[in-house]
C-alpha cells in the first residue's frame, strides 16, 4: 500500500487492535482514508508521527516503510515479538522479511551456519534474539525499530519493560486491576470479521481466556484441544469440563490416532525457518490444522506463565538455591545414583525431574535456570561440538536492559525476553501460519505486561503456589478442578516417539556419514546418545530431537557448516547396533 503522494510504501504483517481509535485521532489531524483496514491506519500513523507511531500501536506486527524521496527504510516489530522480523545487512544493502527463507532468495545471503546461534540452540532448545542459525542474518529485537539510510543502519527501542514494584498496591487492588485489563484485552482481540475460536488446554491460562471471552460473546464459542490419551496421561477431562461450563462448540484431536509423525517433522523443516527443538511444535501443528477447519482466528493463553510465574522452573530455582548448601560431593553422588534409575518414556517422569534438578544444582544459578528447559550442558556440548564458541547464560542476562534485582523477577524478565519470544511464540506463529491461522495472545497486551512487572514477587508466587494472583482472581469463576490442576504442561512423549514412530527417521538422519560430513559434530558422542536412548539406558529424547530437527533443516535449506560440505541425507545408516 502506498501513501496518497506515492512516496511512501508499507509492507505489513500482523493485526492492530486499536486501529479504529488511531484512525479517529488521525482523521482529527486531517488524514483521510480510502479503506477500513488497519494497514492504512499504520501507514498514516507513520506519516504523522514517524517512528513514534510504534508506541501507539496495540497489537502484533512486523512492518516496513520505504520512503522513495529520502531513500529511507524503517522496520518495526511488536513489543513481545509475536510476529517475526529478520534482516541481513552486508555493510551497504539490507534484506529483510518475516520469514528466514525469504532472505535465502537473495543472492548476497550465504547459507552458512552461525556458530554462536548454534551454540545457544544446543544449550537452550531455541535461538535467542538477536541471533539466528544463519551467519549474517539477525532478528530485530521485540519493541525495536531499525532505520536504513545510505547503507547505514541504526536500531533503537521504542519500548522497554521495567520491573518497578509498586509498594502501595494492595492485593485486592491488583486483582481488580487485572480483572479490568484482561476483560479489555480479550474483548478487543475478539473483534474480527472472520470466525474466531479459543485454544483450550484445560489449564488456568487458557481457561481464563475462555471465561472472559464467553462473557464478551453473545454466541457459543468454538474451543479446540489436543490430548495424548494413548500415553496414559489423558487430560481431556480438564478441557471438556471447561467446554461444558461455558457451553462451547468443542473440538479435540488425540495425538494417538496412527499419525504419520515422520512426514510432519520433515514438513516442519520448511515452515519452521529455524529448527524447532521444542517437541511442543508438533501438537501445535495438529491443533492449528484442526482449528483452521472451523475458524480463521484463535485466542491462546500464551504468556501467562512468563508474566505471573507459572513454571515449575521458578520453584526449581528456589529449591536448587537451598540444595547448593549441601556439599558438592553429595550432590554428584546423588546424581550418579539417579542416573541408574529405570527410564520412562514420559517427558516429566520422576527420574527425569530428579536428574535434571541434581544436574542444575551443580551449575551457577543463572545457567541452571536456562538449563531446566534446555538440553546440552556445557560439558555435553563440548563433547558434541568441540569447536563451538563458549556462549553462556550469563551473557544473555547481561544483554537485558535494567535487569531487576529480585531473583524471581530477573528470571521472569529473561523468560519473557528469550524463552517466550524465541520458543513459545516462535513455534505458535510458524505452526499456525503454516495452516493460515491467526493466533492472538491476549495476555501479551503490553498493558497487562507492564501491570505484571509492577507486582510484588509474592503476588506472583506465594509459597509453592504458582500464578497466585491469577489463581485468586479466577477462584470464584473457574471450576475448582482447573484451579487445582498440577502444573506440568502437555506431556509430549518425545522420548517414546524417538524409540517408536520416529525411530527410522532418526536413524536415517543422524547417520555416521552425515554427522562426520559437517566437520562440526563428533560422531562418537552422537552414537553414544543414540545407543543409550534407544536401548533405554537414559532419556536423551530432547537432545536427539534438537539434532534431528537441526539436520533436517540444514538439509532442506542447503545450510553449510563452513567445515564440511552440505548435508545430503541417504536412506542407509551405518549405525546398526540399535536397529
Amino acid at each position: 500500500m502506498k501513501s496518497p503522494d506515492g512516496k511512501t510504501v508499507i509492507v505489513f504483517n500482523g493485526e492492530i487492535y486499536n486501529f479504529r481509535e488511531l484512525r479517529l485521532e488521525l482523521e482529527q489531524l486531517g488524514h483521510s482514508f480510502a479503506s477500513n483496514c488497519d494497514t492504512e491506519v499504520v501507514l498514516k500513523a507513520f506519516l504523522e508521527w514517524d517512528t513514534d507511531c510504534f508506541s501507539k500501536l496495540r497489537g502484533m506486527f512486523a512492518v516496513a516503510f520505504w520512503n522513495e524521496t529520502r531513500s529511507r527504510l524503517v522496520l518495526g516489530r511488536d513489543r513481545s515479538g509475536i510476529k517475526p522480523l529478520y534482516y541481513f545487512h552486508d555493510g551497504q544493502d539490507v534484506v529483510f522479511g518475516s520469514e528466514l527463507k525469504t532472505l535465502f532468495a537473495h543472492p548476497s545471503v550465504e547459507r552458512t551456519i552461525d556458530l554462536n546461534g548454534l551454540s545457544h540452540f544446543l544449550s537452550l532448545n531455541f535461538v535467542p534474539t538477536p541471533y539466528t542459525l544463519v551467519e549474517g542474518i539477525r532478528k530485530l529485537p521485540p519493541g525495536h525499530w531499525l532505520e536504513w539510510n545510505g547503507g547505514n543502519i541504526a536500531i533503537e527501542p521504542y519500548w522497554s519493560l521495567k520491573f518497578d514494584t509498586d509498594p502501595n498496591l494492595t492485593f485486592e487492588e491488583a486483582k481488580l486491576e487485572l480483572d479490568g485489563l484482561l476483560r479489555s484485552s480479550i474483548r478487543e482481540q475478539m473483534v474480527a470479521d472472520v470466525p474466531l475460536g479459543i485454544w483450550s488446554s484445560g489449564g488456568l491460562d487458557s481457561s481464563t481466556i475462555l471465561h472472559y471471552a464467553a462473557e464478551a460473546s453473545s454466541r457459543p464459542l468454538k474451543t479446540f484441544s489436543i490430548s495424548f490419551s494413548g500415553q496414559g496421561c489423558d487430560e481431556s477431562g480438564y478441557f471438556r469440563e471447561t467446554a461444558r461450563r461455558y457451553g462451547s462448540d468443542h473440538h479435540e484431536f488425540d495425538m494417538n490416532e496412527g499419525l504419520d509423525l515422520a512426514a510432519v517433522i520433515e514438513r516442519m523443516a520448511f515452515y519452521s525457518d529455524e529448527p524447532s527443538a521444542d517437541a511442543g511444535a508438533v501438537p501445535v501443528w495438529y491443533l492449528s490444522k484442526m482449528s483452521r477447519k472451523h475458524v480463521t482466528v484463535a485466542l491462546s493463553g500464551d504468556g501467562g506463565d512468563e508474566l505471573f510465574g507459572g513454571y515449575l522452573t521458578y520453584l526449581a530455582d528456589g529449591y536448587a538455591r537451598t540444595m547448593r548448601h549441601l556439599p558438592g560431593v553429595f550432590r554428584r553422588g546423588a546424581l550418579s545414583a539417579a542416573r541408574r534409575w529405570p527410564v520412562s518414556d514420559r517427558k516429566i517422569g520422576l527420574e527425569y525431574k530428579v536428574k535434571r534438578m541434581l544436574e542444575g544444582t551443580l551449575l551457577p544459578e543463572t545457567e541452571a535456570h536456562f538449563f531446566w528447559n534446555g538440553t546440552f550442558s556445557r560439558d555435553e556440548k563440548r563433547r558434541l561440538c568441540p569447536d563451538l564458541p563458549r556462549t553462556s547464560a550469563h551473557a544473555l542476562m547481561e544483554r537485558l536492559p535494567d535487569v531487576p534485582a529480585g531473583k524471581l523477577d530477573r528470571f521472569l524478565y529473561a523468560d519473557q525476553h528469550y524463552y517466550l519470544t524465541d520458543d513459545i511464540l516462535y513455534k505458535c506463529d510458524r505452526m499456525s501460519m503454516a495452516h493460515s491461522l491467526e493466533v492472538r495472545p491476549p495476555f501479551l497486551d503490553h498493558r497487562v505486561i507492564e501491570f505484571a512487572a509492577r507486582l510484588p514477587e509474592n503476588f506472583k508466587i506465594r509459597g509453592g503456589t504458582l500464578k497466585y494472583i491469577l489463581r485468586e482472581l479466577m477462584k470464584d469463576k473457574l471450576p475448582k478442578r482447573i484451579l487445582k490442576r498440577p502444573k506440568e504442561g502437555l506431556d509430549i512423549p518425545a522420548h517414546g516417539w524417538l524409540r517408536g514412530p520416529l525411530r527410522e527417521l532418526l536413524l536415517d538422519t543422524l547417520t555416521e556419514s552425515e554427522v562426520r560430513r559437517t566437520g562440526l559434530f563428533e560422531w562418537k558422542y552422537v552414537e553414544r546418545l543414540l545407543t543409550d536412548h534407544l536401548l533405554r539406558r537414559a532419556n536423551y529424547g530432547y537432545h536427539l530431537w534438537g539434532l534431528l530437527t537441526l539436520f533436517l533443516w540444514m538439509r532442506h535449506w542447503d545450510i553449510r557448516t563452513g567445515h564440511g560440505s552440505e548435508l545430503k541425507l541417504t536412506p542407509a545408516s551405518s549405525f546398526s547396533l540399535v536397529r
